[in-house]
């Protein structure tokens, strides 16, 4: 977890925030997905966005079991996987965010989807790794994974696990050039309860094609398949 997520401030907001130039590339995405080329920073380019794949190449998104790896990198293997420490050493991203989507699952089939957000309503960074393969045509192909840690008390009972979302004065050290792995662990933090809230939201986020402002309103609780339900 995640596998959706929001970025749809406007483009000043994120200037300013981020202190960096956005262009036209840029588009608001109100249900981001796994496959989809999304904005990231990095230490190779700090003072504009990249755009790369969340997770992978939709080529390999049919392979569920390693898409799902790609997606997401727990904290607590970073320093255990041989892959990760070196990603964690060399390639680290923020992933500007506006908010994420969380399933709470009521009943064995019944799931109703939540907004995520900042209290303040303002954007943050996720804490980010990034790769770069070749794929079968000799073209380079860059991908990023969000960290995710143990969830804070607001979320636990939905998903024990939720993104690193990094505190402002972390980022900056986040993307410094030389620096050791405790001081990046120590940015991995499970961020504030009291500083979040969340509210549910429609059925048709479940639907990757559906990107539109209006995923954003929160709506009576209903299930994945839009039936209104009394649980909440």
């Amino acid at each position: 977890m995640p596998d959706r997520y929001i970025i749809n401030h406007p483009i000043p907001d994120l200037e300013h925030r981020f202190n960096v130039e956005v262009t036209d590339r840029f588009n608001p995405r109100y249900n981001a997905a796994p496959s989809q080329i999304l904005p990231v920073i990095t230490l190779e380019n700090p003072t504009g966005f990249s755009f790369f794949y969340w997770g992978l190449h939709p080529s390999w998104s049919k392979n569920k079991s390693v898409s799902q790896k790609l997606i997401n990198s727990p904290s607590e293997l970073l320093l255990e996987k041989a892959s990760l420490r070196k990603a964690l050493k060399q390639r680290r991203c923020l992933v500007p965010a506006s908010g994420y989507y969380v399933w709470k699952t009521v009943g064995k089939k019944t799931q109703i989807p939540y907004r995520v957000f900042l209290k303040t309503e303002s954007p943050f960074c996720f804490a980010g790794l990034w790769e770069e393969f070749e794929d079968e045509q000799d073209d380079i192909i860059h991908t990023f994974s969000i960290i995710t840690v143990a969830s804070n008390p607001l979320f636990e009972k939905i998903n024990s696990r939720m993104p690193a979302i990094l505190a402002a004065e972390d980022e900056q050290r986040w993307l410094k050039g030389h620096i050791d792995t405790e001081e990046l662990t120590a940015c991995l933090k499970t961020y504030p309860q009291e500083q979040m809230t969340m509210h549910p939201v429609s059925s048709r986020i479940n639907t990757i094609e559906n990107d539109t402002s209006d995923l954003l309103f929160p709506t009576q609780p209903a299930d994945q398949h839009g039936n209104y339900t009394l649980f909440n």
